[in-house]
């Protein structure tokens, strides 16, 4: 039985990349800080998935154990040297302290395993898994890079499910909604271990996978959720029954497609298609994801490379105007719940310093560009 080493036994762990390689017959290997958790799956040796929707599913997964980093890295190091693969879904600002356990492990392995192994970050960001090899090769000895670079590959990903934040009774139950996508990129991928997963796509032009998923799915999910903040609407499924947040997300949506038509060459048809399922998606009822969530951490989705101020500086870049996105960038600007550490930090920053240096601090968009001014107009 392949074996896989995952980082991070969460709910996006458990209900989307374990359920995935679980029920593809890999053994999954959970690796965690929190020792309730660890204790709770190695005692179970296995959950449930519940696929919320219009016709509800209970999916058992099984074969599952799992590590507490923190106190076993000699057992991180014999699943490592053992493992088929390795993934993470521990969020973008963790995989730095996920890289050094992976360092150590490989450095076991290597001693003793010459087999190519795939190293993937299915984190919300673009080139997740080439952040998570600069990490590693920080924290691994100089005379193995060469090693690294013949026998690991780190191909990039981009992963797209809903899990939102858990209202349950059971410890490990995780609910999610059907839909799930799972790209990866071919060409950075070794040997053949993950030719043939179900659930998982190899494709050879991931780039244009990622920016669709990250300019349609989290740019329209981030546009929906600052807008409902501001109405006082709790949950996504609730904005997405108000007709001017729909109107707007939809005007974001022609903005980012426009962008993606003609930078990688997806059909009119196509993203018409992507979009509309992607609305339906986030109007699931059965679905109780908040809005707390989805806009949380401000200052990551307003970074320049995120899914707000990237695709409109592009549009920017290629003689477009992106009104929409700049009215949800003002509208993240006053994102201010007091239980978000980030939240909290701009708003502070705000006070302090004003509007126009935060733009520019948080954004990255300088104050004499047009997209600046735009933001501005819209606070």
């Amino acid at each position: 039985m392949k074996k896989v080493v995952h980082f991070g036994a969460g709910n996006i762990g458990r209900g989307f990349i374990g359920q995935v390689l679980a029920h593809d017959g890999w053994q999954v290997i959970f690796v965690d800080i929190v020792p309730s958790l660890v204790d709770e799956i190695n005692a179970r040796r296995k959950y449930h998935v519940e696929i919320v929707g219009e016709k509800s599913e209970t999916l058992l997964v099984e074969n599952v154990s799992a590590i507490d980093s923190t106190h076993h890295q000699d057992l991180l190091n014999d699943a490592i040297t053992r493992a088929n693969l390795i993934t993470t879904a521990v969020g973008a600002n963790v995989l730095k302290f996920v890289a050094p356990n992976i360092a150590k492990g490989l450095i076991e392995r290597f001693k003793s395993n010459d087999n190519p192994l795939n190293i993937i970050a299915c984190e919300n960001m673009i080139a997740s898994s080439s952040t998570l090899k600069k990490l590693v090769l920080e924290n691994l000895p100089l005379e193995l890079h060469e090693k690294l670079e013949d026998l690991i590959g780190f191909p990039d990903a981009a992963v797209d499910r809903i899990v939102p934040n858990q209202i349950k009774s059971e410890p490990l139950i995780v609910q999610v909604e059907r839909f799930s996508e799972w790209d990866v990129d071919a060409l950075k991928t070794l040997g053949h271990e993950i030719s043939d997963v179900e659930g998982l796509l190899l494709v050879k032009n991931l780039p244009a996978y990622v920016e669709r998923k990250l300019f349609t799915i989290n740019t329209g999910h981030a546009a929906i959720a600052y807008l409902a903040y501001l109405k006082g609407i709790r949950f996504i499924r609730d904005a997405m029954k108000d007709s001017e947040i729909v109107e707007m997300a939809r005007k974001v949506w022609y903005e980012t497609s426009e962008l993606l038509i003609e930078k990688h060459g997806f059909s009119r048809d196509e993203m018409h298609e992507y979009v509309a399922i992607t609305e339906r998606r986030f109007a699931n009822p059965y679905l109780t994801d908040e809005i707390l969530r989805v806009g949380g951490s401000p200052i990551r989705k307003l970074g320049a490379k995120d899914r707000l101020t990237n695709p409109a500086t592009q549009l920017i870049e290629r003689g477009k105007s992106p009104d929409a996105i700049a009215k949800i960038i003002a509208a993240a600007f006053q994102f201010d719940p007091p239980e978000d550490r980030e939240a909290v930090e701009i708003q502070k920053f705000i006070r302090e310093n004003g509007i126009d240096s935060a733009i520019t601090k948080f954004t990255g968009v300088e104050r004499d560009s047009k997209l600046f001014a735009m933001i501005k107009s819209n606070f």
